[in-house]
């Protein structure tokens, strides 16, 4: 979601086949214009993710999970990872003042949204087939 104008800059559906994470790269494909910053809750704490998000050159807004443990350290010749950076950050400042820090609460905003949509068009879909599911979820998406 582009939090500036509220508009949905890319979706997906799938089966629970797929972990969010896991469609990261492919929503981040979908959008056109230069991205900022990827806020996500922990789920998205993957290596796939932070690759994903590197190789927009965007900021990645995620929690580590808990008991995340540094994944390269800073002796290390390469450059410092994000999800590293993160960590190390949450460990020198409390969670909460490190969600206002990185502005971690903004994807909030893409909640919201998402909780629109489902009390406009309802939380199920109606269609029987997966494919008629897809486009029922899609066409919600876009005429919100």
């Amino acid at each position: 979601m582009d939090e500036a104008s509220g508009d949905l800059v890319a979706a997906a559906d799938t089966t629970n086949d797929l972990s969010d994470g896991q469609l990261l790269p492919e929503l981040l494909d979908q959008i056109d214009e230069a991205i900022g910053q990827v806020s996500a809750d922990g789920a998205y704490d993957t290596r796939a993710c932070y690759a994903a998000i590197s190789a927009c050159q965007a900021h990645a807004g995620i929690p580590p999970r808990r008991g995340a443990r540094i994944w390269q350290h800073g002796n290390a010749n390469e450059l410092p990872l994000a999800c590293d950076e993160n960590l190390r950050c949450l460990r020198r400042i409390r969670r909460q003042a490190w969600k206002r820090a990185c502005g971690y609460h903004r994807r909030s905003l893409a909640e919201t949204t998402m909780f629109r949509i489902k009390t406009i068009f309802g939380a199920r879909v109606r269609a029987r087939t997966f494919d008629g599911q897809s486009a029922e979820v899609l066409i919600g998406c876009v005429a919100r």
